[in-house]
């Protein structure tokens, strides 16, 4: 089983608090050598270039990530594939899958449970707040 993950602790705790929202930490680590931690933020908000960015320069994985997470089955099928088991795992549950979450739980990967849930909670916000401006029926 393959993590693939090869930061720190405390890189992990940051990248958590960047994906909750925290632009001076999401800027540290684009400009401290972890780009892609920081960039992942503006690719989870849609952000084309962002994306394009990380698929651009290495980072495949975490665009599977995030696509994953927002439900497409490729993108998790395409981490299996390439032995990035653990991401597979937080993709699921960044995409509301609560057994996901308990086996992150139950293997020891508490930080990597943590992130797919602070990603879970940027992915419904964006989901919610799309489906609200959809069902705004004209007066």
């Amino acid at each position: 089983m393959a993590n693939n993950i090869e930061y720190s602790s405390k890189i992990i705790l940051a990248w958590g608090e960047a994906i909750g929202g925290n632009k001076q930490i999401r800027d540290w680590l684009t400009e401290n050598g972890y780009p892609e931690l920081g960039i992942f933020v503006f690719a989870l908000h849609h952000k084309k270039d962002a994306r394009e960015w990380l698929m651009d320069n290495g980072y495949p994985h975490l665009m599977a990530l995030i696509n994953g997470a927002e439900g497409n089955q490729n993108a998790r099928l395409w981490l299996r594939k390439y032995g990035y088991d653990i991401m597979e795992k937080m993709a699921l549950a960044a995409d509301n899958n609560e057994e996901a979450v308990v086996w992150l739980l139950q293997q020891g990967y508490k930080d990597m449970a943590i992130i797919a849930q602070k990603i879970r909670v940027v992915k419904n916000e964006i989901e919610r707040r799309n489906n609200d401006m959809h069902s705004i029926s004209p007066e």
